[in-house]
């Protein structure tokens, strides 16, 4: 059962045609720990806050987009924006099976801990000091020696269970604390002694909208130790409690007590579920059913290696490796895998009812404000059917709960952040072929998302709905008067127009292609709002108030309540859909490079945030597309490292990792409906992507010298290729892309219009 499992997992999942097992071992180049410690990177440090400069990755054990990751645990709490671990600390509190959000600033929830003590039993005060010397951190294997505790702990995983391993350097007692790490004093835990198992669950609940309400679901787990459960008790604090089972009390827990000789191993599997116990059962019993660790531990590693080599990238620079490899591995981690083994699940924003897929997965923790703009885009080039079963389950999700959620998290409506862009990832699936079924259910709950609110206003407290629709279609814009009061994210006002008016866009292609005539109209009428939030006589977008009139003070390099997460200069750019049209707003292509060239001269360009990151890609609509080449070739140099601080912000369910690989690859999707990707210097000599149907995409970097970075010519399939863009039909048919690199700027290629993507078009 076990063997046939990860056949599943290996060949279906992340599968792909026409690959040498017998080629280099990837999984070695990742480091786990890349992102743990505070941002070093320049734009970090002028730009960022506290919480912006920890990337926030944790140095997950587990297989790609699992139901659980397993850490290392240095910190208690499952609190908004604290990880599981940190790399500045050096106490640690045992092993988590986490629902932490990679690379966030949100919440853990659902999580358990498996704490070892060794010597006399300690409920609190039990920490174990640790040196990262004695940390081996791999996305399979975590494994750390711990002198004072004379004991080493490992851990690996599989999609929805892990398996922990403790040794002991001397005969010692051993205390295993289980707890569920609820910050609400909630939670249950029993041990069973005749079915030799320990299980319970942590209540999660909901931030942002609907903050502290439960989210209608639990944490389930069940484990097995192998050994008799003989001694054991409960914990609440630093009380003990005698009995079989614990509930509701605040930081309670159970211990369990053996007695371990020098040298020996203690092997605890833990089974996890979002449905049942009785799901995280039959989920142990199938991905783990034995007792062999290192048998896990080779097939967990088989699973990355498996994943990571559909991309096989050739340089001499091993550093450049790492971080690629790094930045894959940390782009794997979500969205999240939420049904059980046999299919169930929890049903969406619901009061504990469950569902059961007929196939297929169901996946949540959908960071979309970040993960529209290149994560997802890399799954659409990579595997064209796990979008399809991302896009389902956001199509499932609206259809269950009423409403398509914007921001879905923790199995519930969030409405976190701006903008609408599960209509984006949703339209780019169906327009790329990769979604075919149910685009009669999914254009009716985008249209509504785009032009009706919740008739019920608790409803739309709740989360449903875009946040200031009505003002937004009122006047074409948000104004200034509107604060946008039920939201997380309250005002924001210019940068919620931006992003509204590329859902619009985006919903007005997949409206065109459905016959949808008079949506189309009005939804392409939308996509120009971009213009009504940009103030000629700044050169600017800018807070306008409802009467037309500007916001009087204005400075465009320090933040604004009606800018999100950034500036005016900053977000100016935003406009994805139309960058010919904003070019032509600005008073002609020389002003929009002259306007771009701003940002970076002053040093506003922050990488660490999302709103930029198409920023750089933008000369390409210029007559100077070599400051692509050059500003690109900065960024990957500057903000990107192989160290724990190497991301220069949070890296937000993968978004900052997927840029860096398409930017290392030569091609980024600046506006991913559109199906064009920008052209910039590669970063390796070659690229190979192997692609569904057992074809391939081999990119090939010439380079005049090892200084060399400009493009001067490109071919594709032999054939000179005058555009600097490529196409997704393009990549997806694969072929041969050559690119010519210089070391002076080529300052005529894929300058004119012509060779140009195009305002407002459809997908190619």
């Amino acid at each position: 059962m076990l063997t046939r499992f990860f056949c599943l997992i290996v060949f279906l999942v992340f599968a792909y045609n026409g690959v040498n097992a017998q080629q280099a071992d990837l999984v070695k180049y990742v480091n786990p720990l890349a992102g743990t410690a505070t941002s070093t990177t320049p734009s970090a440090l002028k730009h960022g806050s506290v919480e912006a400069n920890f990337a926030n990755t944790i140095p997950s054990v587990c297989t790609p987009l699992a139901m659980t990751q397993w850490t290392a645990q240095t910190q208690l709490t499952e609190k908004k924006c604290i990880p599981p671990y940190y790399y500045k600390d050096n106490v640690f509190y045992g092993f988590r099976g986490t629902h932490w959000i990679s690379g966030s600033c949100m919440q853990d929830y659902g999580s358990l801990t498996i704490m070892p003590v060794t010597g006399r039993l300690k409920v609190t005060d039990n920490a174990s000091e640790f040196n990262h010397s004695d940390e081996l951190a791999t996305p399979y294997l975590y494994r750390l020696n711990l002198p004072g505790s004379k004991l080493t702990a490992a851990v690996t995983a599989t999609p929805r269970c892990g398996i922990m391993q403790f040794t002991a350097a001397a005969a010692d007692s051993l205390y295993l604390l289980i707890t569920p790490n609820s910050d609400f004093g909630e939670g249950f835990i029993k041990v069973d002694e005749k079915r030799g198992e320990i299980y319970g669950y942590n209540p999660v609940h909901r931030i942002y909208q609907g903050w502290g309400k439960p989210a209608g679901f639990n944490g389930y787990f069940v484990i097995k130790i192998d050994r008799a459960l003989s001694r054991y008790g409960m914990f609440a604090g630093n009380k003990l409690i005698a009995g079989d089972s614990i509930i509701s009390k605040k930081d309670l827990g159970v211990y369990i007590g053996l007695k371990v000789a020098k040298g020996e191993k203690v092997n605890v599997r833990v089974g996890t579920s979002f449905s049942s116990i009785a799901g995280a059962r039959k989920n142990l019993a199938a991905e783990i059913p034995g007792w062999d660790f290192e048998h896990t531990v080779l097939q967990c590693k088989a699973v990355w290696q498996q994943a990571l080599k559909q991309i096989q990238v050739a340089t001499p620079n091993e550093a450049d490796k790492r971080i690629f490899y790094t930045s894959f591995y940390h782009a794997l981690q979500h969205p999240r895998l939420y049904n059980d083994i046999d299919g169930t699940y929890p049903m969406f924003s619901s009061d504990h009812q469950l569902g059961k897929l007929a196939s297929g997965n169901y996946y949540d923790d959908f960071s979309l404000w970040d993960i529209y703009r290149a994560q997802i885009p890399l799954l659409e080039i990579l595997q064209p059917k796990l979008v399809d079963n991302l896009v389902q389950s956001l199509i499932l999700k609206g259809v269950q709960g009423g409403w398509l959620p914007i921001f879905p998290c923790w199995n519930s409506y969030t409405s976190e952040m701006i903008g609408d862009h599960t209509t984006s990832v949703i339209t780019s699936a169906y327009l790329k072929g990769i979604s075919r079924v149910n685009l009669p259910h999914a254009y009716r709950l985008m249209r509504r998302n785009a032009f009706e609110l919740p008739a019920n206003k608790s409803d739309y407290i709740e989360g449903k709905g875009r946040r200031a629709l009505h003002s937004y279609l009122q006047y074409g814009y948000i104004p200034q008067e509107d604060s946008v009061k039920d939201a997380f994210h309250k005002m924001e006002q210019v940068s919620r127009t931006l992003e509204y008016a590329y859902d619009d866009y985006a919903l007005s292609l997949l409206s065109k292609k459905m016959g949808f005539t008079s949506d189309y109209t009005i939804l392409q009428k939308r996509a120009l709002n971009y213009k009504n939030v940009f103030d000629l006589s700044v050169n600017s977008v800018r807070a306008r108030m409802k009467d037309g009139t500007w916001l009087k003070a204005f400075d465009a390099d320090k933040k604004q309540t009606y800018i999100t997460e950034g500036t005016p200069r900053q977000y100016t750019f935003y406009v994805p859909q139309d960058v010919p049209g904003l070019a032509r707003l600005m008073g002609g292509r020389a002003k929009l490079e002259q306007a771009l060239d701003s940002i970076f001269i002053k040093n506003e360009y922050w990488h660490g945030n999302e709103p930029g990151h198409q920023i750089p890609f933008m000369y390409n609509y210029t007559g100077s597309s070599w400051k692509t080449q050059q500003q690109v070739h900065a960024i990957l140099q500057n903000e990107y490292s192989d160290g724990p601080g190497g991301l220069g912000g949070n890296d937000d369910a993968g978004q900052m990792s997927a840029w860096y690989m398409f930017a290392a690859m030569g091609f980024y999707p600046l506006n991913p409906v559109s199906g064009d990707y920008l052209l910039c210097s590669p970063v390796f000599n070659s690229i190979t992507v192997n692609l569904a149907r057992g074809k391939k995409l081999k990119i090939i970097c010439h380079k005049q010298s090892g200084k060399s970075l400009y493009i001067y010519q490109v071919k594709r399939d032999g054939k000179l290729y005058p555009k600097n863009y490529i196409t997704y039909n393009h990549i997806m048919n694969g072929g041969i892309l050559e690119i010519y690199l210089q070391d002076t700027p080529a300052k005529s290629l894929g300058n004119s219009p012509a060779n140009q993507p195009k305002g407002l078009a459809a997908i190619k």
